[in-house]
């Protein structure tokens, strides 16, 4: 199938609609933590809450989305406060004194766990750069920029935020090159960063080194150092969403610069090996592992349906279709959008039902805890529908 002029303007119109008036109002203003600063985002499905600690890199992933609703939508001023109110609380109580940023906090900001990994920092840096160009802030965007540079120092310094043992099967994850892009595109393109263009490229480059794996047409989730497989269970482990996430980085980053042809290769390339990989044939949706060999997966959850996944190939295959034209991109496209839609959408009270079981069925009614909240499917909305303000076919 491909999509006619009215079919773009309609899906336009879908997500627009959505976003504004669906998805964003089911958190914000009540979210807003009017005591501490802050948001408020583990709540049920009528946007009860369920608890009041705050997960640190959903507080940047919120002061992002307003700050960006701010910059792209309309500069509504409660939008720009909304941010301001997560830039705020991260600057404020979210910095450990070694300059690492906390995993989760209390509502007052009490410290309660560090990770290992950075992707609090990350958000920060976007949500700050967001936040800076919205508000004309200098000072912001220095802090967005010089966190940036550490997070360029944790994703290549070997070891830096490492346990102090010896890991004797040494492994590296798509995550941290897939991050570390989306950060610089974010960075580049509100307040500016000579690092980025180079960057990104190091980053894609060894995505298609060391992850694409050409032979057995797949994007593995974890690798050794020198890029091979370790044929052991975390291993072998495959994520097709979290890898089609990353193919649309790819093709955004192709679109950028101009349409270039290796990177729209490798975007759709990475796309079609997961989604062979990842769509359910029985039920439709998107399945959160696979094993790579097709053996049994260790984590219980492995054929659950997630939201997020549905949200970054929504996205990712728009954004094929777009670029290409190809019409198997508009077909996935209609199938991951109606499926999720269908599914994950709350009609009744907003915003989107985060686990299914495989058949489709609700597995619980959370809308936000340490993992969910305004990010990923305001993200797809919001992308979906700037992406589809420029196509005319």
């Amino acid at each position: 199938m491909s999509y006619t002029n009215a079919d773009i303007e309609q899906l336009r119109s879908f997500y627009e609609d959505q976003l504004l008036n669906d998805t964003v109002p089911f958190w914000f203003p009540r979210s807003i933590d009017e005591v501490y600063g802050g948001y408020l985002l583990m709540r049920d499905r009528d946007g009860s809450m369920i608890d009041d600690d705050k997960a640190v890199w959903i507080q940047g992933r919120a002061a992002w989305l307003l700050a960006t609703l701010y910059n792209t939508i309309e500069p509504r001023q409660k939008w720009l406060e909304g941010s301001k109110s997560g830039i705020d609380f991260l600057l404020s109580h979210c910095f450990d004194t070694d300059g690492q940023m906390f995993f989760h906090v209390t509502r007052s900001g009490e410290p309660i766990r560090k990770r290992r990994y950075f992707f609090s920092e990350t958000f920060a840096v976007i949500a700050m750069a967001a936040y800076a160009k919205a508000a004309g802030d200098n000072q912001i965007a220095e802090k967005a920029r010089s966190l940036f540079g550490k997070c360029i120092e944790y994703a290549t310094i070997p070891g830096l935020l490492q346990p102090k043992f010896t890991n004797t099967r040494p492994a590296k994850g798509i995550g941290v090159p897939m991050i570390m892009i989306n950060t610089a595109q974010q960075l580049r393109e509100t307040i500016g960063d000579d690092r980025c263009d180079e960057y990104i490229m190091q980053w894609i480059n060894e995505i298609e080194r060391d992850f694409v794996k050409d032979d057995i047409k797949c994007v593995m989730e974890q690798v050794a150092p020198d890029g091979s497989i370790i044929d052991h269970i975390d291993g072998r482990t495959l994520n097709p969403g979290h890898a089609m996430e990353g193919a649309w980085f790819i093709l955004h980053e192709a679109k950028y610069r101009n349409n270039d042809p290796r990177l729209i290769a490798l975007g759709c390339k990475m796309l079609d090996y997961m989604w062979e990989r990842g769509w359910d044939k029985e039920h439709g949706g998107i399945l959160y592992y696979k094993d790579v060999y097709n053996k049994p997966v260790q984590e219980y959850w492995q054929d659950m349906k997630f939201w997020w996944p549905h949200n970054e190939v929504i996205i990712a295959t728009l954004l094929a279709y777009t670029i290409t034209r190809d019409a198997k991109y508009a077909a996935w496209h209609k199938m991951v959008h109606d499926y999720a839609y269908e599914h994950f959408h709350d009609k009744q009270h907003g915003e989107w039902f985060g686990y299914l079981h495989r058949d489709g069925t609700i597995a619980q009614t959370a809308k936000g805890n340490l993992f969910k909240g305004p990010f990923h499917l305001p993200r797809q909305e919001w992308y979906c529908s700037q992406l589809l303000k420029e196509i005319t076919l």
